[in-house]
C-alpha cells in the first residue's frame, strides 16, 4: 500500500509537468488550482441535491472559487471556514451580494467584507459539503493536503448536531487515483466526485466522521483551533 503522501506528491508533480494547474503556484503542499475547475462546478449544479440545498459548506481554495461563486450566484448560502478553524466559519447570504460581485465576495481575499464570522450555535444547518482533494478514488477515499482540516470539519457540524449530508469534491480528472490510500475511521471521504468531464457517484463504503474523535485531540490543536475547546463547552453544557 502506497502512502498518501506519496501519491500527493505523484499528482502535484503531474499536474505541474503537464501543466493541468494554475495559480496560484507552486501547486506542491496545496490543494492544487486546476484548469477546467468551472466545468467541474458545473457539472455540479445540474445534481438535485446541490439544486435542492439551501446552505452549502465550502472549502476556501482557490479550485473550489467558480463553485462558491455559483452559490451566491444561485442564491444559496454560503459557509466557508476561516483559515486553519481560527475563527470558525464565515457565513455569506445572497441578499448581501450585490448582482454581478458574487466571484469577489466568494474570494478569500473580499469574503468577510461581504460575510461575517459566526459562532458555532449560529451555523445553520448544512445541506451539502464541499471537500478539497489533492487526490481522489473513485471509491469515495481522499486525500487533502495533509493538515486533516476538512476531516475536522466534517466532524465539527457532526459533533453540533448536523446530519450526515453528501459530500463533494471537485478535482482535475488527473487527480483521480486507483491507488489503494489508506484509510483511518476520521478521515473523510466523499460521495461525489466532479471533474472537468464528468460527475461520478462513489457509493462509497466507508463511513464519514459521526464527530470529533476527542481521545485524539491533542493540547496543541485545543490551543491552535479555539473552536474546538468551544465545542467542548457546548457539548458539556448540552447545546
Amino acid at each position: 500500500m502506497v502512502t498518501k503522501q506519496e501519491v500527493r506528491e505523484e499528482k502535484w508533480k503531474y499536474l505541474t509537468d503537464n501543466k493541468l494547474g494554475r495559480f496560484p503556484f507552486p501547486l506542491q503542499n496545496r490543494i492544487p488550482n486546476f484548469k477546467g475547475a468551472e466545468k467541474a462546478a458545473h457539472f455540479v449544479t445540474q445534481m438535485p441535491e446541490y439544486q435542492n440545498a439551501k446552505v452549502i459548506k465550502v472549502n476556501p481554495d482557490a479550485p473550489q472559487l467558480p463553485i462558491r461563486a455559483q452559490i451566491l450566484k444561485d442564491m444559496k448560502t454560503l459557509l466557508v471556514p476561516t483559515p486553519r478553524l481560527k475563527a470558525g466559519f464565515i457565513i455569506v447570504k445572497p441578499a448581501w451580494v450585490p448582482t454581478g460581485e458574487e466571484r469577489r465576495a466568494a474570494s478569500l481575499s473580499h469574503i468577510k467584507s461581504y460575510g461575517k464570522e459566526i459562532a458555532l450555535d449560529e451555523i445553520p444547518n448544512i445541506d451539502l459539503f464541499f471537500a478539497g482533494s489533492v487526490a481522489l478514488n473513485r471509491d469515495g477515499r481522499r486525500i487533502g493536503k495533509g493538515e486533516g482540516y476538512a476531516d475536522r470539519e466534517y466532524a465539527i457540524i457532526r459533533e453540533l448536531g448536523n446530519p450526515d449530508i453528501p459530500v463533494i469534491g471537485t478535482i482535475h480528472s488527473a487527480q483521480l487515483t486507483d491507488k489503494d490510500i489508506p484509510i483511518d475511521p476520521f478521515d473523510l471521504t466523499v460521495d461525489w466526485i466532479a471533474t472537468e468531464k464528468e460527475l461520478i457517484k462513489t457509493d462509497s463504503p466507508y463511513k464519514k466522521p459521526n464527530g470529533i474523535q476527542w481521545d485524539l485531540v491533542t493540547e496543541e490543536e485545543l490551543e491552535a483551533m479555539p473552536v474546538l475547546r468551544e465545542i467542548q463547552e457546548l457539548t458539556r453544557n448540552g447545546t
